[in-house]
């Protein structure tokens, strides 16, 4: 019951203290763990940067897999550092994020595509192989570079066939991956 009531307390200061109470707050919760997870993951909608980057580190820490999919969601964020804090978290969370993330292959959102493309590849798995070479075409250059990475981590003969057409017509970052995997595979 003390620990509740103390989870509450940290929770009232979160809404209503300045950045670097909540920014404390936040890694009392992470030190807290699973009982806290909840208020994390509201915490990923928080109105400061660093409290939503704090949030996301705790939850990669924690590997609850309650907060896969409000990681997902905020892949989004407008701020380019929370949204690494929330990939570096996501590739944290083990095989609970990988299904979430192949889904997140096809999201409207380039930056939820781009976050997942990036991320896919540490799970080496094959599954993601074809939707990851559809990601290939994709507009977002930021989301072709985060495919065509993923792919050379995942490597095989799907992935050679891939390589090689992207590193003739591709262009950018991913034409590079494309060209340093097929000198080194």
């Amino acid at each position: 019951m003390q620990r509740r009531e103390n989870i509450e307390r940290l929770i009232e200061q979160l809404r209503e203290g300045d950045e670097h109470m909540r920014v404390q707050i936040v890694e009392l919760l992470s030190e807290i763990g699973e009982p806290a997870v909840e208020q994390l993951i509201e915490a990923l909608d928080d109105s400061d940067k660093s409290v939503r980057r704090g949030a996301a580190a705790a939850l990669g820490n924690i590997g609850d897999p309650r907060a896969v999919e409000p990681l997902i969601k905020a892949m989004a964020d407008e701020n380019k550092w929370v949204r690494r804090d929330v990939s570096t978290a996501l590739s944290r969370m083990g095989d609970e994020a990988f299904e979430p993330l192949l889904e997140s292959l096809s999201n409207e959102d380039w930056r939820i595509r781009g976050a997942a493309a990036w991320i896919i590849g540490n799970f080496q798995d094959e599954r993601a192989v074809e939707p990851l070479i559809k990601l290939l075409e994709d507009d977002s250059g930021f989301v072709r570079s985060g495919a065509a990475r993923s792919l050379e981590q995942i490597g095989g003969e799907r992935v050679r066939a891939a390589m090689e057409k992207l590193a003739e017509t591709g262009t950018g970052f991913a034409r590079k991956v494309a060209v340093n995997y097929l000198e080194t595979h």
